[in-house]
Formats: C-alpha cells, structure tokens, sequence
C-alpha cells in the first residue's frame, strides 16, 4: 500500500511556505488556504494533546530533528492520529531557514519502518536548500505518476519521466532511492500491484484472465505480474484472491 505522505514546509518563523498534494488529501485544506499560515493554527483542535504540543514546541525550538504522534483535524472537523517528523533546515552558515515536515495517518495500513521519510536519518540533519529541492521533485514525481496513470505504461522507463520532470536520469533516481527506500522500478510497480489489486477486486473485470489484469496494469508478461505482486503483497495473485472469496473467480484460471 502506498500510503498518503503530507509534507509542509515553513520558513524559520514556522509560517507555510509550501505544503503537497497529499497534505490537501488528508487534511482538505489547499495551499492557497494554508500558505502564510503555523501549522498548529489550522490543524489543532480540541482533542489536540497539550503535552504533545509542549513536546513539539520545545523540537522547533531545540533546532533538532524529533518524531511525535499527534490528534490533528481536518478542515471539515473530523479528528485524526498524525504521525510526524520534523527537520530544520539550516543554511551553509548554519543559520535556522526552514523546517520540513513529513506527516501520515496513523491508521494507514503500512509499517512505519517502511516509511523512509517517516525516519529520523541523518540526510536531513545537515540538510540544506538542495534537501527541500529534492523533496519537492519527489513528490512532483508522485503528483506526476498518480495524476496522469503513467504507470499503467508497461513501457514507461525513467528517462521518459525525468523528461516529464524537466530533470536528469541520474538526479531523478537518486532522488527515488533516498524518499522511498527503493529504485525506481520498484516505485513504479507498486502502483501496478494497487492499481491490480483494486481490479482483482472489482466485479467489473471478472471476465478477465490474471493475465488480462496484470497487461491491463502495465506489467508486460504473466511471470512478472506474479513475482512482483508476491514480492509487495507476500501473496501470489491467486492466493490474494482466495482471500477475498470463499470459491473461486473465473480470472483464477490464468
């Protein structure tokens, strides 16, 4: 599962300079709602735990990357378990510029040890403006490949994207390693296998064969349909149906 990963940046007096696509998914609020804005003025609430506000307080202030756990609110009310991590950028001169914050949904159904962003690395305790740039064309690079489907182009390839990107091969991938922990391949397929299991799922497609699903998604061959749904799943296309119907779809015939 890919979870939603909001990211905010402030400058040094914590005021929003640019938050990402995923920040507005889970929060409902748009950049043009939040830019100029502290974070804690639009996303604390009520049921917003005091001694965790003091912890975060004291992080900022200490200038030191730090972690919590948090109930934030959404713009239409609703409450939510946030979990955090925050960086402050400082320049070549070691001057406090921005802060950087990765947040997800505690009830996302993933790992947090699957998260590199949701850890404490030491890439961004010395980060820099070039840390936030890379930060920026990630999550471009995810806007780009969820919004368009690019994925489901069993011949797309990196140099087709950083193109796209307005980036090199290089930059790009680098960039994939460090924010998600995988290469870009990987990346790419773990929208193939979502995009696979929502029409595994799917009455509408039950006239197709594993195969028919996997070329739908953009994988090119059957044998690499079932390593790579096994390998991010931990369950073949076969055996991940059994588990969602009790006898069998016609699709399991291959």
């Amino acid at each position: 599962m890919i979870p939603h990963i909001a990211v905010i940046l402030t400058d040094n007096l914590r005021r929003i300079l640019w938050v990402n696509e995923d920040f507005t998914h889970i929060t409902g609020y748009a950049y043009e709602e939040v830019v100029g804005r502290s974070p804690g003025s639009i996303l604390q609430g009520p049921g917003t735990e005091e001694e965790v506000v003091d912890r975060i307080r004291l992080g900022l202030s200490s200038e030191i990357p730090f972690k919590e756990e948090i109930t934030n609110y959404r713009k239409n009310g609703e409450a939510y378990i946030c979990k955090l991590v925050i960086y402050p950028i400082h320049n070549p001169e070691k001057e406090l510029i921005n802060f950087l914050a990765f947040e997800v949904e505690a009830n996302e159904a993933v790992a947090e040890d699957q998260i590199p962003l949701l850890q404490v690395s030491e890439k961004y305790q010395s980060s820099s403006l070039k840390g936030v740039e890379e930060v920026k064309l990630y999550f471009r690079l995810k806007d780009l490949i969820e919004k368009d489907r690019l994925y489901l182009d069993a011949n797309l390839n990196l140099k087709m994207v950083a193109d796209l990107l307005n980036t090199n091969t290089k930059y790009l991938s680098q960039v994939v390693n460090h924010l998600s922990g995988r290469n870009f391949q990987f990346f790419i397929n773990t929208y193939r296998v979502k995009e696979a299991k929502e029409k595994l799922t799917n009455d509408d497609y039950t006239n197709l064969t594993l195969y028919g699903i996997a070329l739908q998604c953009g994988f090119k061959n059957k044998s690499t349909f079932y390593k790579v749904f096994k390998e991010i799943t931990a369950f073949t296309p076969k055996d991940y149906i059994c588990l969602l119907y009790t006898s069998p779809s016609p699709r399991e015939r291959g």
